[in-house]
């Protein structure tokens, strides 16, 4: 089952994104396109899934995205990977849980293979590490299915400035914080987005009849 992989070099807006995405969907399940894995960055930028909570913006001044993706506030930007998939679940398990366990396998593989530490948990979605014996979010998931066709997916923090999330309640969880792979470990993660394709193809590969 041939994947596409696209990379974008320039920042990408994130309504432009989004509609990108809705229209390969659409493509896919007309069998007119191949699945998709995008990798990309945003423009510093502050998006709201379905289940966010008006109490959860600090600083009212921010420009908020309201968008269809599951999950809460959280910011992308400069220094962040986007990876964004159009997944087929027709042509796999039909199991929303296990392809969101696809991605959390992926990411703590990935992060592995850098000598990092990472889990998922049950109650807060997303991927996270402990640093000064405090659980740090390191990446944010939030998906949507249509026609059991998967779009949206997920951020990985690398390098980013952390300070953007101090004017939100990320993903709506108060008592945990928010961190990036070169505050954990300073080593190259230029070539991540490799590792990621790996690991995705192959635990993707599992999911397929």
């Amino acid at each position: 089952m041939k994947i596409e992989i696209k990379k974008s070099k320039k920042p990408i807006k994130y309504r432009y994104a989004v509609n990108f995405l809705e229209k390969r969907l659409q493509k896919i399940s007309n069998n007119k396109s191949k699945e998709l894995i995008w990798f990309l960055t945003h423009p510093s930028t502050y998006t709201a899934g379905t289940s966010y909570n008006q109490n959860e913006i600090i600083d009212s001044s921010i420009k908020i995205i309201k968008t269809n993706r599951g999950g809460k506030i959280t910011w992308h930007g400069p220094g962040q990977i986007i990876c964004y998939l159009v997944i087929n679940l027709n042509n796999r398990k039909k199991d929303i849980r296990k392809f969101l366990n696809t991605i959390e396998k992926t990411i703590i593989q990935t992060l592995r293979e850098y000598k990092i530490k990472s889990y998922s948990d049950p109650k807060n979605i997303g991927i996270w590490v402990k640093q000064n014996k405090k659980s740090k979010k390191i990446a944010a998931i939030g998906i949507r299915i249509k026609k059991w066709i998967t779009y949206h997916g997920f951020s990985l923090n690398i390098n980013n400035s952390l300070d953007p999330y101090e004017k939100i309640v990320p993903c709506g969880i108060k008592n945990k914080g928010v961190t990036n792979l070169t505050s954990i470990k300073k080593q190259n993660y230029a070539n991540i987005e490799k590792t990621i394709i790996k690991n995705l193809i192959k635990n993707l590969k599992i999911l397929t009849f």
